[in-house]
């Protein structure tokens, strides 16, 4: 499993962090600042870091531009301030990502796992099945037989999702939630729209399942047997 630098100099912050981690077993490494950061990452190199904006010695944008000219790895900020200026500091450092402290630890863990997948250093999972076909994670793709289908983003996560969990119903707030996150600024017709379109493609590739409107509730996906 992947190894996570996480450098923060409130104690309280980095064991927030690294017990989440450790439930999803990764591997961690805490730095309390910037300057300490970058010896342990030289010891114990790591496959992403999540890096605090205020700290002594050397905050968490200069730390951020010196783990992008020496490393080619994802790098999540953290911080108390949401302001655009801030946002636009952090990315014009390199960072990958941003969260505004309070975060939801499941939210810190989506972007973890979407950074990794994307840097192409996240374990493999064991694709989906549903009946004869298969749903691939790493490059969100379908395969039905010989025949490989990409889909767009959104729509595989969201395939991907309820596939995972068969006959789980989700109501559409925790769709939103889980795959467009706890900052969405549209509503929950998204989901609909999703949903359709998946159902299109369902009829189009002949895929074995079916997406059940629960009334008032949400979506649930059942496989053919």
């Amino acid at each position: 499993m992947a190894r996570v630098l996480i450098v923060d100099d409130d104690k309280n912050i980095r064991e927030f962090i690294r017990l989440v981690l450790e439930e999803e077993g990764y591997a961690t490494v805490e730095s309390t600042d910037g300057r300490d950061a970058l010896r342990k990452i030289k010891e114990h190199p790591c496959d992403i870091a999540v890096v605090d904006v205020m700290m002594p010695y050397m905050d968490g944008i200069s730390l951020t531009k010196e783990i992008r000219d020496i490393y080619n790895i994802p790098i999540i900020i953290l911080t108390a301030r949401g302001q655009i200026e801030d946002k636009e500091l952090a990315y014009t450092a390199g960072t990958d990502d941003y969260l505004v402290k309070p975060f939801e630890a499941k939210e810190l863990i989506f972007r973890i796992k979407a950074l990794l997948r994307r840097y192409g250093t996240g374990e493999e999972e064991a694709p989906v099945r549903l009946g004869n076909v298969l749903l691939y994670q790493q490059n969100y793709s379908i395969k039905i037989g010989s025949k490989t289908v990409k889909l767009p983003l959104k729509e595989f996560e969201l395939l991907y999702l309820l596939g995972k969990n068969p006959e789980r119903v989700f109501t559409r707030e925790q769709l939103i939630e889980d795959i467009w996150g706890l900052d969405f600024e549209g509503d929950n017709r998204t989901v609909d729209v999703h949903i359709k379109r998946l159902r299109e493609r369902f009829r189009q590739l002949s895929v074995p399942a079916r997406i059940h409107t629960v009334r008032g509730v949400g979506y649930s996906l059942e496989v053919d047997e």
